[in-house]
């Protein structure tokens, strides 16, 4: 079946990139979690048989990597790996050419890379649908991932609380954005210095209106107090390794151990996109403990990016 055909909230992004959480509308963001739950119960399925997915990568992977591969193999297409170490975009061939050149050869992109304005620059010179599979500035496959698993926990999402406890990044600019489209209520939680980009912050509460809030608070058990679900991830990402030490000092007290646990809605999930430290920014018992969904998170990175692929590249 096409993607648009039982969930025509698709049809307008086939074709279309995926740069930030707000590429796709309230409506189309919930119709591809509803496809994403589909897909992952094996109610429908999707034939991209023929279609290829180009993997540039300039950041390190293990669950971006394997789960766009195995996505795009579920839909019956194939997915080449660009490394940028042994092809000429590691050689400094413009941008320009390297998008337009592409853009003959594959369907689709998704690129892992540091600066967002990369990201669209390669959108700027493609033909074809460029996915934003990690920037500095955003993560939004992950956020699909997430609240997929937020809605797999309480059903319904509107009106819920996630608490995310921790570095104000990449993967918080994501939640906050797409918390605001879903009626999710967003709290983050931060030392003072290590607040979300000011400017995202503004247009999650622009997206938010009256339906939800989101926060910024600067002490760990407000954040989490009466949350449904719990959230953190690294304290220095990838290109502050140089940063790690400052950091911890300065996250000193913000781990999620099982003393915030205590604090949320009985019910409440933990949350986590890995890579993990435990005994730093997570607890060894948060983190394997039964409010755990961690691992179920991960694996639906890989029904969220099929359900994404799907909508964009109009599979029947």
């Amino acid at each position: 079946m096409a993607a648009s055909s039982g969930y025509p909230a698709l049809a307008e992004l086939k074709g279309r990139d995926f740069l930030s959480s707000t590429d796709t509308t309230a409506e189309q963001t919930a119709a591809l979690l509803q496809l994403a739950s589909d897909l992952k119960a094996g109610r429908t399925r999707i034939d991209l048989g023929g279609r290829s997915l180009g993997l540039i990568f300039s950041k390190a992977s293990t669950r971006t990597r394997v789960s766009f591969t195995v996505a795009m193999a579920r839909l019956g297409g194939q997915t080449i790996d660009l490394n940028p170490q042994v092809s000429q975009v590691g050689r400094g061939e413009p941008v320009a050419d390297t998008a337009r050149v592409l853009s003959r050869y594959v369907d689709a992109l998704a690129i892992r890379t540091f600066a967002q304005e990369e990201l669209a620059d390669y959108a700027h010179w493609a033909s074809i649908p460029v996915i934003n599979a990690l920037t500095d500035l955003e993560h939004p496959c992950q956020a699909l991932a997430d609240y997929l698993t937020l809605q797999e926990a309480f059903g319904e999402l509107d009106g819920l609380t996630l608490a995310y406890v921790g570095d104000g990044n990449n993967v918080a600019h994501s939640l906050m954005l797409c918390g605001a489209l879903l009626g999710v209520n967003v709290r983050v939680g931060c030392p003072k210095g290590y607040e979300p980009d000011a400017g995202v912050l503004e247009q999650s509460r622009q997206l938010a209106g009256t339906r939800c809030s989101i926060d910024v608070v600067h002490e760990a058990v407000a954040a989490v107090r009466g949350a449904h679900a719990l959230y953190t991830d690294v304290w220095a990402s990838m290109g502050q390794e140089d940063e790690k030490a400052a950091r911890e000092a300065a996250f000193s007290g913000w781990c999620l151990n099982e003393e915030l646990v205590a604090e949320a809605d009985p019910r409440a999930i933990v949350l986590h996109c890995l890579p993990a430290y435990r005994g730093l920014e997570i607890s060894a018992g948060a983190m394997e403990g039964s409010s755990s969904r961690i691992f179920d998170q991960a694996e639906n990175r890989l029904h969220a990016q099929q359900a994404l692929l799907a909508a964009l590249l109009g599979g029947t």
